[in-house]
């Protein structure tokens, strides 16, 4: 029986994903196989050695220590792309909010109740929440993956605005999934002097905080609008603020609230909501569970964030996986192990990202135990994993 860790509530509708005769679910347990996580912060976690793999059921993973994962030969998996519909819909409701003062005027009528007559009052002081219409204007996007692109072709084919993205990164499938109608800039720079609206869509690492800076505000153009429906911390507060004072900006949407941000005029704060629906969570948890059964049954590998994409399917026989560091000598060292007891490797693969590798090697019976533990003591190698079909 596997057991999965739920560190978060999970979609039930996703959980049906694995067989019950072969995995238990709790919020509870000791030597969890593998972990289901959402927003729960995994940094001061101490794994158990047990853990062979962790699915975060949304597409950020700044929560999971991905270092420490991948020095244990654990591999971690997100939900690219089950969300991106719920957030693009957050995103349009951002660019609406941000042209049409919509916030601040259901705020201030809350507060007439009681004061007269209602009527008379608002007509008078609706003039104060005047606010440009979105067709016509230009969407700037950056970042052309699973909801950048969604957002950008749903502007330019729904809201009658000209949109241009950039994305020096994009996958063929976004790619060929954009509209004809999306402009592709040549730089970032071309997108912020003629974005009206921009809207930036990639992920929280070391090399993107801060992202959204002072020389980056200091580009874009005069008066323009940002949304920032990724992560609160790609953008320095600081520079922000003085953008909106001095004019540079004329409105912040985001749907990450801190404290730095909080309360400035200009900035509309939305509470996490990009990614709350019940079809969302649902989407997710199905692919996050579909990945974790692949994984601990087959060894198949897909929508990894830390080690490299090796989709595979059932094994016909045994199958062998070794998570191994991306050094040189090691396939060779690794099969003679196999060779030595005289049974024929009858394929290879081995697949690379950056400081790790994985190879799978399947032939028509398993190594003995030794061989096996041979494999396990080589140096540079994390973790062994054996599959019988």
């Amino acid at each position: 029986m596997y057991q999965i860790l739920t560190l978060n509530k999970i979609s039930p509708i996703g959980l049906e994903k694995f067989d019950r005769s072969k995995y238990t679910w709790a919020d509870d347990t000791a030597a969890p196989d593998a972990v289901m996580v959402r927003s729960a912060s995994m940094h001061d976690m101490e794994l158990p050695p047990s853990v062979l793999a962790i699915a975060r059921a949304g597409a950020g993973v700044n929560n999971i220590p991905l270092d420490a994962c991948a020095q244990k030969g654990i591999v971690v998996f997100n939900t690219p792309g089950a969300n991106a519909n719920a957030v693009k819909e957050m995103v349009i409701l951002g660019l609406l909010m941000a042209s049409r003062k919509v916030a601040t005027g259901m705020a201030w009528v809350q507060g007439l109740k009681g004061s007269g007559d209602l009527s008379k009052q608002v007509e008078k002081g609706k003039s104060q929440f005047v606010g440009p219409e979105l067709r016509g204007k230009t969407l700037g996007v950056i970042g052309l993956g699973a909801i950048g692109a969604i957002v950008a072709n749903a502007a330019a084919r729904g809201l009658g605005m000209k949109v241009i993205g950039f994305d020096p990164f994009i996958s063929v499938d976004s790619a060929w999934s954009l509209s004809s109608q999306v402009q592709r800039a040549a730089n970032q720079d071309e997108v912020l002097a003629q974005a009206d609206y921009l809207t930036v869509h990639i992920p929280l690492n070391d090399q993107t905080r801060g992202f959204i800076q002072e020389e980056f505000l200091a580009k874009m153009k005069p008066g323009a609008r940002l949304l920032n429906f990724s992560r609160g911390e790609l953008v320095d507060a600081s520079a922000l603020k003085q953008a909106l004072a001095d004019g540079r900006l004329a409105c912040y949407v985001t749907d990450f609230p801190n404290e730095d941000v909080l309360g400035t005029e200009g900035v509309i704060c939305i509470p996490h909501l990009g990614a709350s629906t019940p079809e969302s969570e649902e989407n997710c948890a199905r692919m996050a569970a579909a990945q974790l059964r692949d994984y601990l049954e087959w060894g198949s590998i897909h929508n990894s964030v830390n080690l490299p994409e090796l989709p595979l399917s059932a094994p016909t026989a045994a199958r062998i996986l070794v998570i191994h560091e991306n050094i040189p000598n090691m396939l060779s060292t690794i099969s003679a192990c196999v060779s030595r007891e005289g049974i024929n490797i009858d394929t290879m693969v081995n697949k690379s990202r950056k400081a790790l590798a994985v190879t799978v090697m399947e032939m028509a019976d398993l190594p003995s135990e030794a061989a096996v533990n041979a494999i396990a003591a080589l140096d540079g190698v994390i973790r062994v994993r054996t599959f019988m079909g």
